[in-house]
């Protein structure tokens, strides 16, 4: 939906000005034999998966598909076993399609930049082609262009030959960055043509259910928050004897201590029997104790 493309959109912004940034004021090729091609591809690849990983990370649908999953597979039959993988498949690709924004992004710009990918290769050209230092050894040509990146470590008979240099990986990085890019589209394009062939719904059809998934989401998210302040405040009213914003309150409980005790500490998640769970200590005390005890008269004049 338009959520989606605007979403995405500001993600792909977001990523070319952190790369930006980030190329600015921390890259600084090593210009050293065996470093630069470990520096390069660090800053090539780590800020991607990294990326890639929060991509995941803030999807609610891979949370929604993971959490709890592991005794529910355990019910799962041999008859749905099928279904049920293609449906994982299903959102496993949809989650991995809007986690790759920020990386493919990233990697794109990286390499339309140029200065990562120069950094990385330039000691593996082939130097000869130039026709400077044709009398040196391997290992001193190595040496020699893994400098390049780095202008002032440059001698100065070999500035043509470095220039030449820079250019041809600049142009390879461009290129591939653009052929990256290219992909990606034309990637995306075909998989939109394609679940929109198989689609067993209407052009019409498949916006209203877009819709109606949208909608029921946010009423569903709305519902969640009434319910469970209506269904906590039971709770905090047997415990303290009132309502948070009552008016009028004639009187308020006193817990005791060993009420203190009983909610107080680390909450995990019980389970009370095959149906329930007990979602605190507090929501355990209430439905196990009767909620006797102390109680204190407030005078309706403050």
């Amino acid at each position: 939906g338009k959520e989606v493309v605007v979403a995405n959109a500001i993600i792909a912004i977001l990523t070319i000005g952190g790369q930006q940034l980030f190329s600015f004021f921390t890259f600084s090729c090593p210009c050293h034999v065996g470093q630069n091609l470990i520096y390069g591809l660090a800053f090539l690849g780590v800020p991607a998966l990294i990326l890639l990983i929060v991509g995941y990370a803030l999807n609610n649908q891979t949370w929604r598909l993971v959490t709890g999953k592991s005794s529910h597979f355990e019910k799962v039959t041999s008859s749905n076993w099928l279904l049920k993988c293609k449906l994982v498949c299903f959102v496993l690709c949809s989650i991995t399609g809007r986690a790759l924004v920020a990386p493919v992004t990233w990697l794109a710009v990286t390499l339309i930049n140029g200065s990562y990918y120069i950094c990385a290769v330039s000691e593996y050209v082939p130097m000869y082609y130039y026709g400077a230092a044709p009398n040196v050894t391997a290992s001193e040509r190595s040496r020699i262009l893994a400098t390049f990146p780095c202008s002032q470590l440059v001698p100065p008979e070999l500035t043509r030959a470095r220039d030449e240099v820079i250019l041809l990986l600049r142009y390879q990085s461009q290129v591939a960055g653009w052929l990256l890019i290219a992909v990606v589209v034309i990637t995306v394009f075909l998989s939109y043509c394609l679940a929109s062939c198989f689609s067993p719904l209407s052009f019409l059809h498949f916006r209203y259910w877009s819709s109606y998934v949208h909608n029921e989401q946010e009423l569903f998210d709305e519902a969640t928050e009434q319910h469970s302040r209506l269904y906590a405040m039971q709770h905090v009213r047997k415990f303290f004897g009132f309502v948070p914003g009552s008016e009028n309150v004639k009187e308020i409980r006193i817990p005791s201590l060993r009420e203190w005790q009983a909610i107080s500490g680390l909450a995990f998640l019980k389970r009370v029997d095959k149906e329930h769970y007990d979602y605190s200590l507090l929501h355990d005390w209430a439905l196990k104790e009767c909620a006797n005890g102390k109680y204190l008269k407030i005078d309706e004049d403050p």
